[in-house]
């Protein structure tokens, strides 16, 4: 972190939670923003809920969130800044989301009361094969999608892919999106339209380095630490299955190639003898040929 900078990297774990986990308009502007909600289920109040999401039976596993909150209707929502996409990224955001509904009902309790889970995940990395940085997942019938199981909906956003004029008539979204794109330690000036506007003008100021106690820029620091880990991690694993990949098909051309080399000496061998008068069974029996080699031959 330069000594100079003005403000923080909202995506790291400690900004993120102080925006998003602190501040309940904050994070109502953006779920509104980024969520399919229709203009009558817009979200006008939340209350937060711990992040910790443990299961019932104490060997199953225990889970995390960034932010998790209720809204006026009792709808989940779980919001998650996740830096690198792995393997495992999918199938984590699933079983959150299924604890979240399986967290809501008691033993004897009905299954009317059962509320609609959304799962908002913003990825600072590209882990889908298209141009859309918008991914929004449903329960649907696969003949027809546009028949819905209502009660679960996954949006991902990846963040490298965003650029503004692909959402034009979302302002709101928009903002939100270039806060989280656009402002970082080599932030001079925060643009004009974030200062603008009130909530991502708030949001700015939580995220000023000046704004920060000396554990705080601690804790950012060490986040940033284990970001740079993984990401040698995540590249050493790839050079080394890249390398293994190399050498595996190194060693499968060699066999390849001693095996053709092998078999067109044996033709060579085989057409000497005949050519000298050698009888064809005798041939094909002393050199192990196949009906195919004998039909060559």
């Amino acid at each position: 972190m330069t000594k100079d900078c003005k403000y923080l990297d909202p995506k790291a774990d400690l900004t993120f939670k102080l925006v998003f986990g602190e501040h309940p308009d904050l994070v109502m502007s953006l779920l509104n923003a980024l969520l399919p909600l229709d203009d009558d289920g817009q979200i006008t109040s939340v209350e937060y809920a711990t992040p910790e999401m443990i299961p019932e039976n104490p060997a199953k596993k225990d889970s995390v969130v960034d932010v998790r909150c209720t809204d006026q209707k009792g709808r989940q929502f779980i919001v998650e800044m996740q830096m690198y996409w792995n393997q495992y990224f999918q199938k984590r955001v699933l079983l959150n989301a299924s604890k979240a509904i399986v967290k809501q009902l008691g033993t004897s309790e009905d299954y009317r009361l059962l509320q609609p889970v959304y799962c908002l995940n913003l990825v600072n990395d590209v882990g889908f094969r298209s141009d859309e940085f918008y991914h929004d997942y449903a329960i649907v019938n696969v003949a027809d999608s546009d028949r819905i199981i209502e009660g679960l909906r996954l949006v991902f956003v990846e963040l490298p892919k965003f650029k503004p004029k692909t959402i034009q008539e979302k302002k709101m979204a928009v903002l939100w999106l270039r806060f989280l794109t656009e402002i970082g330690e080599n932030t001079a000036e925060a643009p004009a339209e974030l200062l603008e506007n009130e909530q991502t003008r708030k949001a700015l100021g939580i995220v000023e380095k000046s704004a920060m106690t000396e554990g705080q820029l601690y804790a950012y620091e060490k986040f940033w630490d284990a970001v740079i880990n993984e990401e040698v991690l995540i590249e050493g694993g790839y050079n080394k299955g890249r390398a293994e990949g190399e050498a595996i098909g190194i060693a499968k051309g060699e066999a390849i190639g001693i095996a053709k080399g092998e078999a067109n000496e044996r033709m060579k061998n085989a057409r000497s003898l005949k050519e000298n008068g050698v009888p064809i069974d005798v041939i094909a029996k002393s050199l192990g040929f196949t009906d195919a080699e004998l039909q060559q031959l």
